[in-house]
């Protein structure tokens, strides 16, 4: 179900469910034009990668890979004038996505398998490893999955004795400005993986990762909770849009 990395034009197994919000084309050939555009921007991309094309021609490019018998310009173009760029496309919940005239099954099929692999790239940079010493990549991995929700998540890295990552897992979902947490249950869970320390995630949809009062407070009883039983909280990292803010840094920890 992944891309096929010759842009072919042959279809993927989504095709056959797509919505028609989009009007096929007639049976046959590909028109001229569109197999003259498709293959001007394929070219565009291999001499000079996504660098060389706006957002709109590169999510374009994945969409006549899902919808091959298509013009997918107008839904790329739809989808950026209501996302904003490809990091809110790719995170937006499938509610959202089948909002927009267009999107059916073969395009959330290939947004989200899009978005899987980009997580999968960035948390294989972290996962099993120090990740005290590599502060940049674990940075990354939170910008990547957590910078573009519309809602809250917090998550928990749970770390051995060396620091090195054994776990990482969505604790709670939360609403655009709300998570619930239970720090019993961070700690239990600590225990059950034999954690020996733990970097506390959460993202502000907002795009401000100043920390409320409640962030705080719930970091604190964490903090004496997790410290009763011998587990380290490292820090505590808040993602916004563009930054982000660690308690530790800050002086709240």
């Amino acid at each position: 179900m992944a891309p096929d990395p010759t842009f072919s034009e042959r279809p993927l197994p989504f095709d056959a469910d797509e919505v028609a919000e989009i009007a096929p084309l007639p049976k046959g050939r590909i028109p001229s034009y569109m197999a003259d555009h498709r293959r001007r921007l394929r070219e565009r991309f291999l001499a000079g990668g996504a660098e060389a094309m706006p957002d709109y021609e590169l999510l374009e490019l994945l969409l006549f890979l899902a919808v091959p018998r298509q013009d997918m310009k107008p839904l790329a173009r739809r989808l950026i004038d209501e996302f904003g760029d490809l990091n809110r496309i790719l995170a937006a919940p499938i509610p959202r996505l089948t909002e927009i005239e267009g999107v059916g099954p073969s395009v959330v099929g290939a947004l989200k398998v899009v978005e899987a692999v980009a997580h999968r790239m960035a948390r294989a940079r972290v996962i099993a490893r120090p990740v005290l010493s590599g502060w940049e990549p674990l940075l990354d991995y939170c910008r990547t999955v957590m910078a573009h929700r519309e809602t809250e998540q917090f998550r928990v890295l749970f770390l051995d004795r060396r620091n090195v990552l054994v776990a990482d897992e969505a604790q709670a979902r939360g609403t655009v400005d709300h998570v619930p947490v239970y720090p019993r249950e961070v700690v239990k869970r600590a225990l059950e993986l034999n954690a020996s320390a733990l970097i506390l995630v959460h993202n502000h949809p907002s795009g401000d990762p100043t920390p409320s009062e409640a962030d705080i407070a719930m970091t604190a009883q964490i903090e004496a909770a997790a410290g009763a039983l011998g587990i380290t909280l490292h820090d505590h990292l808040v993602i916004g849009k563009s930054r982000e803010t660690s308690f530790r840094a800050e002086g709240l920890l």
